[in-house]
């Protein structure tokens, strides 16, 4: 039987904290949390005020969305928790992780690095054991995350993982496609959602 869809009312943006990413990619971090805030979607973050994490915080709060930020104590001046947003201080990153996921409803993966990677690759192992169907948008920029497809793509054409795994996510190429796409794909949760939570 078919689950109802949930109205959608947060994302989680995963994205880099380097203050020297391309300018563009600062820019549409920017616009995001705007769309964000214009389309009454609550941003759930990592708590920063460096890079692509503080440029999304700043667009949002700018705009007069609601903001969250989770962020470990280890990390407060390191990436220079943004002050002017509700913060949630955890003690490790996989309370972070956990938190992040437990108060979103949806994810958008922007540019990132080895972090984002993490957090995304830990993101789709739940979605591929059933354990959430959170819609989950990828902005691909000039082809951004097309490496991390093939590689996925390669993980299923060496029968290591299901070919089904290949629509647990949307990828769009411009920052006014991603509001639309988290909207488009609604959301419809597991009961297994729950065993994520009950993780650590």
């Amino acid at each position: 039987m078919r689950r109802e869809r949930q109205r959608l009312e947060s994302a989680c943006v995963f994205c880099g904290s380097s203050d020297e990413a391309d300018a563009d990619f600062l820019r549409a971090a920017g616009a995001l949390g705007k769309a964000m805030a214009d389309a009454g979607i609550k941003l759930v973050y990592g708590g920063g005020g460096v890079g692509l994490m503080g440029a999304v915080a700043r667009g949002a709060h700018n705009a007069g969305g609601e903001v969250l930020g989770i962020i470990p104590t280890f990390l407060v001046g390191k990436e220079r928790a943004l002050e002017m947003v509700e913060h949630i201080i955890v003690d490790n990153m996989h309370e972070r992780k956990m938190l992040m996921f437990q108060r979103s409803d949806s994810f958008v993966i922007l540019p990132g690095g080895i972090g984002t990677l993490e957090e995304v690759v830990e993101l789709l192992s739940w979605r591929r054991l059933d354990l959430h169907a959170k819609p989950v948008v990828f902005y691909n920029p000039r082809g951004f995350w097309e490496p991390l497809f093939k590689l996925f793509q390669h993980t299923v054409d060496e029968k290591l993982t299901p070919p089904e795994f290949m629509q647990a996510w949307v990828s769009v190429e411009s920052v006014g496609e991603i509001v639309p796409a988290l909207l488009g794909q609604g959301r419809e949760p597991f009961p297994s959602e729950a065993a994520v939570g009950r993780r650590g």
